[in-house]
């Protein structure tokens, strides 16, 4: 049996506690470390510009969670296939690290089995929320969707619409057609040709 050392004794031998080091904050003001237990108050400053550029007030939705009639193709989707609707949703959010395909499908089959989409589809909607710094309102992303599931779907596919996405590309369909937007830009030419 190994002997056991009090607590007194462990503090005794342990390493003295060392402030650490500020937060770095990368070029987009992010903060990427924070001081845990630090008693120096230098730092301060810097953990604080930090936040206060980090932490934006949420802002409004492009239209209201009623406003269904702006894209009234949308809403027939949505009230007849909403797992087309949510499938096109979660790939841009996901930036297209899941398909349409694959987020519908599971959509479809939660549905069947248990009826119960709105526990998969606010997920999506907090995401979409934190990427664009958005209001939760009229209340909570669960009960928006339990009691206006496909109002929800239609709001959430004219919010990624009204920021440019093309909903029905997909994710790598608008990459590739920002890209071909770039990249078919005239070259500029300085001054004039020269000999």
């Amino acid at each position: 049996m190994y002997p056991t050392a009090s607590t007194n004794e462990y503090q005794k031998y342990s390493a003295p506690h060392m402030p650490t080091a500020p937060p770095s904050i990368d070029q987009y003001g992010s903060a990427t470390g924070i001081p845990v237990g630090s008693t120096d108050q230098s730092y301060d400053s810097t953990i604080t510009a930090a936040f206060q550029i980090q932490s934006q007030p949420p802002g409004p939705w492009s239209t209201g969670l009623c406003d269904c009639g702006e894209d009234v193709g949308n809403c027939c989707l949505t009230c007849w296939c909403p797992c087309i609707t949510f499938g096109r949703i979660a790939e841009i959010i996901d930036r297209g690290s899941t398909s349409c395909g694959a987020s519908g499908a599971l959509y479809t089959l939660i549905l069947c089995v248990t009826g119960c989409t709105c526990l998969y589809s606010c997920f999506y909607r907090s995401k979409l929320r934190q990427q664009y710094t958005l209001k939760e309102t009229p209340c909570c992303d669960c009960l928006v969707h339990c009691f206006c599931e496909s109002c929800a779907l239609c709001q959430m596919h004219r919010e990624l619409k009204h920021r440019g996405f093309y909903m029905d590309i997909g994710w790598h369909g608008n990459l590739e057609k920002q890209s071909r937007g770039i990249t078919t830009l005239p070259p500029t030419i300085q001054g004039g040709m020269i000999r």
